[in-house]
């Protein structure tokens, strides 16, 4: 699978080392990036920069995780929410009331503990028991 489709394609299936590996690159190029952007940007803007540049890594990781949730057997939409519940919360919370933002928190916790064990632990569903088979027609991985 070639490097633009594993992180801009919400089809196919991917496995643990893949994932592993896809979810590192991502998060290695957001911390360069974040970096840059401080050292470039000028302080009084950097508190719209960082979250925008935060949006836009949710796009790569959200396919890692359709892809991941497809292998192990789910919706790709599964690990599109999951991923969703992760990151948001964080780009809500000055918007919610100081009520709200532990729920917020206990969310995206919980999200992420999903993620970490279905997505990132467990092993890919089996073929054979036609529960991760890709439909007829659908793209092969590569």
């Amino acid at each position: 699978m070639s490097l633009v489709r594993l992180f801009t394609d919400f089809h196919g299936r991917i496995g643990l080392r893949t994932f592993w590996l896809g979810s590192i690159a991502v998060a290695l190029t957001l911390l360069a990036t974040e970096r840059t952007v401080l050292l470039l940007a000028d302080h009084r803007h950097e508190a719209m920069i960082i979250p925008v540049i935060k949006a836009l890594a949710l796009f790569p990781w959200a396919a890692l995780a359709a892809k991941r949730a497809t292998d192990r057997g789910s919706t790709p939409l599964f690990g599109i929410l999951l991923i969703c519940a992760i990151v948001l919360p964080e780009h809500l919370r000055p918007l919610v009331s100081i009520g709200w933002r532990p729920s917020l928190e206990a969310i995206a916790t919980m999200a992420w503990v999903v993620a970490f064990i279905d997505l990132g632990l467990l092993p890919s569903a089996k073929a054979r028991d036609g529960v991760a088979a890709d439909p007829a027609g659908a793209k092969a991985a590569e």
